[in-house]
């Protein structure tokens, strides 16, 4: 008999969420029990809920499990981070299409938004993010700032669109992360960029700066990102410390 297709196993996981076999607010079994249920490889069925996750059905955490979020597919979902993991798991779904490349020279303005100093030079990766691949409104506008020294990841970049460069420059270069600084704001999309997201100028959005260091507190990409406030959402988990 032959494994079923991962697409086979999400559509019969969304016919029983539909279904009320597995309700909102409750868990799917684990990825180890859909893999005896379907007989099949863990793989796939990873595969299974990312697509699912995709059509806003389910939503994931580390060590947390697969929850039911909707009884029926949204046109928009709104991916929540929350963690590095979380972060690597949206570059996957959220496919990264590149726009235009090229190297550039710090402005005093964009100095202060990357914290850098102005005259720096900086090879820019400009894409828009899009849910999956699909032909609905983009996610979000990323403009990514890498080392010029790591110029030919933009090239690795456009192949492989559901990894994120600074995994690409681990993978490649060997500089790893050791922290990501986050700053969020709150911003009014300009008309340029709203003709980019597919919204009307003025509307409100998050404005991310993420900066990537490595071990020495050195910054080797800063990204900028740009999401229309109804299509992203943030959240963390605050914990009280020790007295």
């Amino acid at each position: 008999m032959n494994k079923p297709h991962f697409s086979d196993i999400a559509r019969d996981l969304t016919e029983r969420i539909a279904s009320g076999g597995y309700p909102v607010g409750s868990y799917l079994p684990t990825e180890l029990e859909l893999r005896d249920l379907y007989g099949t490889s863990r793989h796939t069925v990873r595969a299974a809920l990312l697509e699912l996750q995709r059509l806003g059905l389910v939503s994931r955490r580390k060590n947390a499990g697969t929850r039911i979020e909707s009884a029926q597919p949204t046109s928009s979902f709104r991916p929540s981070l929350a963690s590095l993991d979380d972060l690597v798991q949206f570059g996957t779904t959220h496919l990264r299409v590149v726009q235009h490349t090229g190297e550039i020279v710090a402005s005093d303005a964009l100095a202060k938004t990357l914290q850098c100093r102005a005259g720096d030079r900086w090879v820019c990766i400009s894409s828009l993010r899009i849910d999956g691949g699909a032909k609905g409104a983009p996610v979000g506008w990323t403009d990514v700032y890498v080392d010029p020294a790591y110029a030919e990841v933009v090239e690795a970049a456009r192949a492989t669109p559901e990894m994120l460069v600074s995994t690409l420059i681990e993978a490649r270069y060997g500089r790893c992360i050791s922290q990501i600084q986050q700053n969020v704001n709150a911003v009014i999309v300009s008309p340029d960029m709203a003709q980019k997201l597919n919204v009307e100028a003025g509307t409100a959005a998050l404005e991310i700066v993420r900066r990537y260091l490595d071990a020495a507190g050195v910054a080797f990409e800063i990204s900028v990102s740009v999401h229309p406030a109804d299509r992203f959402s943030m959240s963390m988990t605050l914990r009280r410390s020790d007295a």
